[in-house]
């Protein structure tokens, strides 16, 4: 199974370098580095040389990258992953294992991992674990938590919706429609920029109030204009 790690990025030239060097040795297991470039005004593109198979630019909002992403990879499976989340160990392995049918008797055909944020106080892994939980009782993911789908099943039901917020949560819904998951436990580790740079309790508040407004039926379009209003 050949895997497509897809990176949507817009201005991340501190992260870029490192966090690819990470991906490195899946690329000589014989998998791929698919970046899509939302119109860096940085050296995003420039740090990224050497280190991707394909680097391509494209409109900005990460539904647009990383269906055009999905649409460059040649992988059996889609793996989607923020630029600030490092995969643990061996994910490849991981999800080969997650995805045996003959653990689960049946063929799951996407799923997401744990996190841990990079914060290790007490408050931040309160927060891992209910995103962790959450994800788990609902079968919704967020971008934080990698999600990977078979791209015989991605392009079936249309990539992810053209919304420029909740396009994480969309996609699941769709998925969890489609097949049963595979959450794997092994955790990756996200940042907790997110948090540190618009305060913990703001922004906690701020992820619930919009995600609550979304299940009752507020439009994408409006929810991300009230998102960059309140940062």
């Amino acid at each position: 199974m050949k895997i497509s790690f897809i990176l949507p990025v817009l201005n991340e030239a501190s992260l870029i370098r490192s966090q690819l060097r990470g991906l490195q040795a899946y690329r000589a297991e014989g998998h791929e580095i698919v970046l899509i470039d939302g119109g860096s005004s940085d050296d995003t593109i420039e740090n990224a040389a050497g280190l991707a198979d394909r680097i391509e630019i494209s409109a900005p909002g990460r539904s647009t990258q990383m269906n055009q992403g999905a649409e460059l990879a040649q992988g059996d499976l889609l793996l989607f992953l923020h630029i600030d989340t490092s995969l643990p160990a061996q994910a490849d392995q991981l999800i080969a294992a997650a995805m045996n049918p003959v653990a689960h008797k049946q063929r799951r055909q996407w799923g997401w991992f744990d996190i841990r944020l990079s914060n290790p106080s007490l408050a931040y892994r309160i927060i891992a674990a209910a995103m962790n939980l959450r994800a788990r009782c609902t079968a919704v993911c967020t971008g934080d938590q990698a999600l990977f789908v078979t791209a015989e099943l991605f392009h079936r039901l249309g990539g992810f919706p053209a919304i420029p917020l909740m396009e994480d949560i969309a996609m699941s819904k769709l998925l969890r429609r489609a097949a049963k998951p595979a959450p794997i436990k092994t955790a990756a580790l996200t940042s907790n920029r997110r948090w540190q740079q618009h305060g913990l309790v703001k922004t906690v508040l701020l992820m619930w109030w919009l995600r609550l407004r979304y299940f009752l039926g507020v439009s994408p379009q409006v929810l991300v204009k009230q998102y960059y209003q309140r940062r």
